[in-house]
């Protein structure tokens, strides 16, 4: 007679002993798949900046090498302060206003279609400096703010993809930004699918709607006069007849240390999302949630785009210390500090 088989079965201690081995190719594989995901996001952005390098060229060759403006060279002879000089500008060509700031064409909600611009009427500050590529005096608009934020004007983007909203302006760690434009088209439509120059997914102000601004920004140095970023001029771009004269792509010395564009928020490294300490004249642009900004911690490591069309990341750290050395050596260091 023969004595049926026993299966046999786990003991405790080797179930305990499975679990432990999984738990901890769990925590080994998941810092890499979040490390390789982060780098991953990281190539693109890179990618999208190397991509916009190739648009700034396709413009400088259809402008005889100039740089993206939106703004006349020499509206600073009109006056001496934006809503002058905007006036003047208006006045001296039979009330036709300055080109607005143009998203491009869109449908509403209630089919009608049509171009959405910002015009630079009388006393439109905001607008102005829109216009301008950097605000240096609230005189003149928002300060701080200018024309070196909103590199995805129709301007531009038609040396890219022809669209407000295309992913090539935005960065895939820019989640506040990115969010607001997957979620907030007309009918909670994702804005990068929407096939027109321009997407509703505007955030509600009591002075007017803000769109989503791309993650990357220009370098507002290179978009003056090169007179206005002398260290011996202390003025103001309004102070000469062509301040505002963008000078030629091929004008920067020494090219490959030279930013051409890089991230706006706080992308690479980061900590949190939102900086709540934000305070200012027109609030968060995303609610109660206005992301850290590039230069808001040491630690901050931009993805840039350089003159020379290399792109790589950069901390802020490292431009400080060169600053810093720069600055014993001639008394200067590398950026502006006497801007009005």
């Amino acid at each position: 007679m023969t004595t049926p088989s026993r299966r046999k079965a786990f003991t405790i201690v080797e179930l305990l002993v499975v679990i432990a081995i999984i738990a901890l190719l769990v925590s080994i594989l998941l810092p890499a798949i979040g490390k390789a995901r982060d780098q991953a996001k990281l190539t693109q952005s890179l990618s999208n900046l190397k991509n916009l390098g190739v648009a700034h060229a396709s413009y400088a060759a259809e402008w005889n090498g100039r740089q993206f403006t939106m703004i006349d060279d020499n509206i600073g002879k009109y006056g001496d302060n934006a809503d002058v000089g905007f006036q003047a500008y208006a006045a001296a060509r039979n009330g036709r206003l300055h080109p607005g700031v143009n998203f491009g064409t869109a449908t509403n909600a209630d089919g009608t279609s049509g171009s959405y611009i910002w015009a630079h009427e009388a006393g439109a500050l905001p607008i102005h400096g829109c216009a301008q590529p950097l605000v240096m005096e609230p005189s003149n608009g928002f300060e701080y703010w200018g024309s070196f934020r909103i590199p995805n004007v129709r301007n531009f983007n038609v040396y890219v993809g022809n669209k407000f909203y295309d992913p090539v302006f935005y960065a895939p760690k820019d989640t506040i930004v990115v969010d607001a434009i997957t979620n907030r088209g007309q009918d909670s439509t994702n804005c990068f699918d929407d096939p027109q120059e321009y997407c509703i997914a505007n955030f509600t102000y009591p002075w007017g709607f803000i769109p989503a601004w791309s993650s990357y920004c220009m370098s507002p140095a290179g978009m003056f006069a090169a007179q206005v970023m002398d260290e011996d001029f202390t003025g103001s771009p309004w102070d000469l007849p062509g301040g505002f004269r963008s000078p030629a792509m091929d004008q920067a010395k020494y090219s490959s240390l030279k930013t051409h564009m890089l991230e706006h928020q706080w992308l690479q490294s980061r900590r949190a999302e939102c900086n709540t300490n934000i305070q200012n004249d027109i609030g968060s642009f995303y609610e109660s949630c206005e992301p850290f900004y590039f230069n808001h911690c040491w630690e901050s490591n931009p993805a840039t785009l350089f003159y020379d069309s290399h792109v790589e990341t950069v901390g802020v750290r490292k431009a400080e210390r060169a600053d810093g050395r720069v600055q014993a050596q001639d008394g200067a260091g590398l950026w502006k500090r006497n801007t009005p």
